[in-house]
């Protein structure tokens, strides 16, 4: 049986999340996987969709510090923060882990102990900044001062936020501890642990040839492979992480811990495991059956550009180097930047729409989530960089969700109703060419359709989607049931119970983009199942939809997994409100309306 294994890069811990970070990764992540467990109806395959948060590495020591709260319950606050907010998205995870789990510690810490039996570490002494006064070695983001290169003078030890340079701490003018601010610095000798990447490039090479990658993913990791793979340093002189084992690799690195993009990536195999922890299931059902040699496996990969060396080189390099059959890679699904009017959206410099704004923003809208959905996906930076701009979120949004697919869904039922009141007006059986025409279109946009969503083609899976509900309005307006209706009953009907069935045809098909409209859409129809909560609510927001409806890949597929439709009921309210001018302005003026 097929095996769909799914994972998002995991975001870092540390504060709330902008829409850039969503689009980047986590929301097509679930886009997919929501799509694999509907097309699983059809073909019996499984899929699992595994994320967490990154709680390890300098920055989060830092902002834990700086509120005078230990690290642990600092993280576990914006751990749970982001998992209500993602729950409030409907991102369908299985598991939403913790890199700072104990199960991702123990594993952490087996994969260096295989590297160390394989030859593939090495001890290595480096120059650093040792602060007197906080009685510790500095790594890079402990350590600020002027950039050499601009001048600007609140440049940090791993880069300058002024011109964008890559630093070392050293490289530093009148550098100074971001911790307590002392200046009296000297350089001291501290050994670290290298992975042996340079070892490993002639394995990782034949491997990349191998994978079917879109251009942007292949072309990082080349580029990394032409200029020369270096080894890497693994290990850092902090005290939050996951501890390297003194036992294991001497007294000298008792009080360090592993380097946060080592203990990373190997989460996503930890929080699995978490997820089978969780359920009281055995090692089999997270190691065997997901990660661990199962050729049924497929394992598809969502992260922005940033990430893609990590993903590429540095963790396969691991996985490889290791020894053992651990499950690698198979489609690695990498996206540009979504821009703020072509600016950056900044998570320290607060610029752009951060997740827990756009709910508020539309919170009075029991659908609004997927208003964030759609447009993301319909803008998703997959070729090139994507502007966000308020007017064309309006317009997308009023003009495909209001004006297209709800006009179609509203005017269909509320005819209907006027006419047959809430039952479903059965069809004569004698279809028209029209009626055959509108039938083979729709095949063939939903063959598209679903090949666009097999390949994680969002742009495209959304366009395709958009077709579906453009061929129904056409189908509706060339019909005019309005009119039939007052010479010939029975063509009307006929006509009227396709439009009803394309409007649940509609509701299977957005499932994957627009859960939440589509699990309103399905609520007309008292005879189809309704969806499932997969979690339950967060501080009293709608928990996400599982959806239990089988995809709909062609026509007959469809009519084969569909319950008789003999009743409904018309919409409370309006599906999809639209977005009005005065808000726009009021976002605009909030916000900003231009690159920063």
């Amino acid at each position: 049986m097929k095996k769909h294994l799914i994972t998002s890069a995991i975001p870092y811990v540390n504060g709330v999340k902008h829409l850039g970070n969503l689009v980047g990764s986590m929301l097509p992540a679930d886009v997919y996987a929501r799509f694999r467990r509907q097309l699983g109806q059809l073909d019996g395959s499984e899929t699992l969709f595994i994320c967490g948060t990154d709680d390890h590495g300098t920055p989060v020591e830092i902002a834990a510090q700086k509120e005078n709260t230990p690290v642990a319950a600092f993280v576990q606050h914006w751990h749970d923060f982001q998992a209500d907010i993602y729950t409030r998205f409907g991102l369908s995870f299985d598991h939403f882990g913790s890199s700072s789990s104990p199960q991702n510690r123990i594993l952490t810490q087996h994969f260096a102990q295989k590297l160390k039996d394989a030859g593939l570490i090495d001890v290595r002494t480096q120059t650093m900044l040792y602060s007197k006064a906080d009685g510790r070695f500095l790594p890079d983001r402990y350590v600020e001062g002027t950039c050499p290169k601009c001048g600007f003078g609140k440049a940090r030890g791993d880069q300058c936020d002024g011109c964008g340079s890559v630093l070392d701490p050293t490289d530093l003018i009148e550098p100074y501890s971001s911790i307590s601010g002392s200046k009296d610095l000297e350089l001291r000798d501290s050994k670290h642990l290298y992975l042996k990447q340079s070892q490993l490039v002639d394995k990782l090479r034949t491997w990349i040839d191998a994978q079917n990658w879109p251009n942007l993913s292949k072309s990082i990791a080349y580029k990394w492979l032409d200029e020369g793979l270096e080894d890497r340093g693994i290990t850092r002189d902090i005290k939050w992480g996951v501890p390297v084992p003194p036992e294991v690799f001497g007294d000298d690195f008792a009080d360090k811990v592993f380097y946060v993009w080592f203990d990373a990536p190997i989460a996503y195999i930890a929080a699995t495991k978490e997820w089978a922890d969780k359920q009281g299931l055995d090692d089999s059902a997270w190691k065997d059956e997901w990660w661990f040699g199962n050729p049924d496996v497929q394992y598809t990969e969502f992260m922005g550009k940033d990430n893609v060396y990590f993903h590429t080189l540095s963790f396969p390099a691991t996985l490889i180097g290791s020894g053992e059959p651990w499950k690698k890679v198979d489609t690695l699904k990498s996206f540009n930047w979504l821009t703020y009017y072509g600016g950056k959206f900044s998570t320290s410099m607060g610029v752009g729409i951060f997740t827990d704004t756009a709910l508020e923003l539309l919170a009075d809208i029991d659908n609004g989530p997927d208003y964030w959905r759609y447009y993301l996906i319909a803008r998703a930076p997959e070729s090139d960089d994507s502007a966000f701009m308020w007017p064309d979120f309006q317009a997308v949004v009023n003009k495909d969700l209001a004006d297209v697919l709800g006009n179609f869904v509203n005017r269909t039922l509320q005819f209907t109703h006027k006419n047959f009141g809430n039952s479903v007006p059965a069809s004569s059986g004698n279809y028209t060419e029209a009626d055959q025409a509108c039938a083979t279109r729709l095949n063939d946009i939903l063959t598209r359709y679903t090949a666009h969503m097999e390949n994680a083609e969002m742009r495209r899976s959304q366009e395709a989607l958009r077709e579906l509900w453009v061929a129904g309005n056409e189908y509706l307006a060339e019909q005019e049931p309005w009119k039939v209706i007052k010479t010939d009953k029975e063509r009307a009907a006929t006509i009227l119970n396709l439009a009803i069935h394309m409007i649940v045809l509609y509701a299977r098909a957005m499932a994957p983009i627009c859960p939440f409209s589509a699990a309103k859409i399905i609520a007309l129809f008292p005879e189809l199942p309704a969806p499932t909560s997969m979690v339950p609510a967060a501080k009293g927001t709608p928990a996400h939809i599982n959806t239990p409806w089988a995809w709909p890949r062609s026509l007959k597929d469809f009519h084969a997994t569909l319950p008789s439709l003999t009743t409904f009921q018309l919409p409370e309210g309006v599906l999809f409100p639209k977005i009005a001018d005065e808000q726009i302005a009021d976002w605009e003026s909030r916000f900003g309306n231009q690159k920063v």
